[in-house]
């Protein structure tokens, strides 16, 4: 049972807060670039690989807000950042695409180098820590969004959150670099075309098997 009180390690929160996966949500394009190239990259290594370049499709058109953030991936604990999802399928709604989410072990918590953010990683209230003081922020009784002259902005941890859910649902897991898919359990599609589509482009990059299920409800 997890225990404000208690110092853990990263090991412990993971373990004490019931945390089994750390999500990234993109494109089927995406997916095939993760596929291929075994490994989900930063932004800024997208740039640089000659097959991705051609396929990736960024979420986020502008990210010059966390500039010095680039070369790191943008993921989040258990569930993804609904809002943030609805912005990127709204901004690609013409496009003949299908989404799916990336589910990584949540030991990668514990790599060298991850950073944890309270809130979306642009806004102007975000703190950013490394360490399991870090990870413990994202699930304060409140987190700050932002704060202006004009406005400040805080949500507060609801009382129908199970543990290992971020207080903050736009909050946000650094992983510098790249990710390793020795690292993915799971992904998750919306319907069963996408399965068989997704399993598909497993065979074709010669992918080592992965578990694909179909969960609506987790977009």
């Amino acid at each position: 049972m997890f225990n404000e009180a208690m110092t853990l390690t990263i090991s412990e929160i993971i373990e004490s807060r019931g945390i089994e996966r750390i999500v990234h949500f993109t494109t089927n394009l995406g997916a095939l670039g993760v596929l291929a190239t075994k490994s989900l990259k930063s932004r800024a290594r997208l740039r640089e690989d000659e097959l991705l370049v051609n396929v990736a499709k960024l979420n986020a058109k502008d990210r010059s807000r966390d500039a010095k953030w680039h070369d790191f991936v943008n993921l989040s604990i258990t569930n993804i950042n609904t809002s943030f999802f609805g912005a990127s399928a709204w901004e690609h709604r013409d496009k003949d695409y299908w989404w799916c989410i990336l589910a990584f072990d949540s030991t990668i918590l514990t790599h060298a180098g991850v950073w944890f953010a309270t809130t979306n990683n642009m806004y102007s209230g975000v703190v950013q820590k490394q360490g399991a003081d870090g990870l413990n922020a994202l699930f304060s009784p409140t987190v700050t969004q932002w704060h202006s002259y004009k406005e400040h902005r805080m949500v507060t941890r609801s009382d129908s959150f199970s543990a290992n859910k971020t207080t903050c649902l736009q909050s946000e897991v650094l992983y510098p670099g790249e990710i390793s898919t020795q690292y993915l359990r799971t992904i998750y599609v919306k319907d069963y075309e996408s399965a068989d589509e997704l399993s598909g482009q497993i065979a074709a990059v010669a992918h080592p098997r992965v578990t694909i299920e179909v969960r609506p409800d987790l977009f």
